[in-house]
């Protein structure tokens, strides 16, 4: 069996519930960290882990 990590927040480094193996591929994947309770989107390959930046929404006024 291939060697598995536990997927560290980016933010917070605590542990999610999700598991990557090395040969792992995740794009724009919605990571949920129960510790801090933030969710953000991501892309995984082969255990590296880069953080999706979205423009936050602007309110629209008349």
């Amino acid at each position: 069996m291939r060697n598995t990590h536990w997927l560290l927040c980016p933010v917070c480094k605590g542990k999610t519930r999700i598991k990557l193996r090395e040969d792992t591929a995740l794009e724009n994947f919605p990571l949920y960290c129960p510790k801090c309770r933030r969710e953000m989107l991501i892309n995984v390959n082969k255990l590296n882990i880069s953080v999706i930046k979205e423009p936050d929404a602007q309110t629209q006024s008349r």
